[in-house]
């Protein structure tokens, strides 16, 4: 019961912080709200999870959580990495455009 009531707190604190960002990120916060919901339905009905992974030819309830978290935590690592690279690749075509510019201003002859 401690697990349940410690667990619910974090999943709603996860459920409030995620619709307070959703209009920063709607899919994300969207889809954050609703694993949030999905967990807080297993942590109360663990039988339902322990049919759901025997419905799915998986062992235990826990099993198929834990593998549904990884998938999720790949894709989550993998749109992040996409990401930073992207924003790199705009940096640097920043500075490279910045490192032009300044180099014909300082090449120009000045007036005087």
């Amino acid at each position: 019961m401690i697990a349940q009531i410690g667990l619910t707190v974090l999943l709603l604190w996860v459920i409030a912080y995620a619709w307070a960002e959703h209009l920063r990120a709607p899919l994300i916060g969207t889809m954050a709200v609703l694993v949030a919901a999905a967990g807080l339905y297993f942590v109360w009905l663990p039988a339902h999870a322990s049919w759901l992974a025997a419905f799915a030819g998986i062992g235990r309830g826990v099993d198929l959580i834990l593998y549904i978290w990884l998938v999720i935590s790949l894709i989550m690592f993998l749109d992040l990495h996409l990401k930073l690279r992207s924003q790199t690749e705009v940096i640097t075509a920043l500075a490279r455009e910045i490192a032009i510019t300044n180099g014909f201003r300082q090449k120009s002859p000045t007036v005087e």
